[in-house]
């Protein structure tokens, strides 16, 4: 932690990502409307631009959509939502694409051929249309956004996870708790886990803002999250129709938001980079 305080551009990015997740959290508490409550919502205050007063009393910062939803209480809870498929799904095939990359190392042989096969299979396939083919065939639902970003990105982390477990089984502590018979499980979760999450944890990071580019992506071509729960990446895709109007706030602030967080969890990517990869000196 030391370390990484020594970089103004980290500590930024780290106190940007807080205020983000806490936005997120009390979205409902912050919110002066409920975007998702139909009777809140009022026709004639369709599109009215930043700064505008409601009819129900409050004043529109962010401005309005078409519906009448306000601007600001839509972006805190489509950030809720944005955050919880890139968190929830790069956590997902963080766990699962970690234990394939570990096992497929221990066993080695042609086991480990055959594992390592099905990882080049799947990152054969461009990943925006796999995922758009499995979510034409599933439906929209946020449930379905993260299953189908799990599936294209597994592989990244066992592909990672293979690298650094091949390194790590030669060293003698994986020798000595094998000579000592220890249960494969103990040695693989216990012993070389452990010693790869460095790698991991850098791709991890990197992986959350990669998923949450990815579910605004397929919102924007209409195939992710459901219209009843708007992430930034619909709601970008609302308001993209109405922008040659002069109606740009619709898409513009949302876009913003976006923007912040990637760039946040980019930040405090590149930081951990630094410091976790023994190839890049930290500054």
């Amino acid at each position: 932690m030391r370390q990484f305080s020594r970089s103004p551009l980290a500590l930024i990015g780290l106190v940007l990502i807080t205020l983000i997740v806490l936005l997120a959290i009390f979205a409902p508490v912050l919110s002066p409307q409920n975007p998702y409550d139909l009777m809140q919502l009022d026709i004639m205050d369709g599109r009215m631009p930043p700064g505008s007063e409601a009819s129900a009393g409050f004043t529109f910062l962010f401005g309005s959509d078409n519906q009448g939803r306000d601007m600001l209480s839509a972006i805190l809870h489509g950030l809720r939502i944005s955050l919880i498929v890139g968190l929830g799904s790069a956590a997902i095939a963080f766990i699962i694409g970690t234990a394939f990359g570990l096992t497929a190392a221990y066993v080695g042989g042609k086991v480990e051929t055959a594992m390592m096969r099905i990882v080049d299979l799947q990152l054969s396939f461009p990943t925006i249309l796999s995922a758009l083919l499995i979510l034409a065939l599933l439906g929209k639902s946020v449930g379905n956004v993260v299953f189908a970003i799990v599936l294209v990105e597994w592989a990244t982390y066992a592909r990672t996870a293979r690298g650094a477990a091949l390194t790590e089984l030669r060293r003698e502590y994986v020798e000595a708790a094998r000579s000592l018979r220890l249960p494969h499980r103990n040695i693989l979760f216990r012993q070389l886990l452990p010693n790869c999450l460095s790698p991991l944890v850098v791709l991890l990071t990197m992986q959350v803002a990669r998923a949450i580019t990815l579910e605004a992506t397929l919102s924007f071509l209409g195939l992710g999250v459901p219209v009843t729960e708007p992430s930034l990446g619909l709601l970008i895709s609302s308001g993209y129709e109405f922008m040659l109007s002069g109606t740009y706030w619709i898409a513009l602030f949302p876009g913003i938001a976006l923007l912040v967080t990637i760039f946040a969890i980019n930040l405090v990517g590149d930081r951990l980079r630094q410091l976790l990869d023994p190839k890049a000196a930290p500054k």
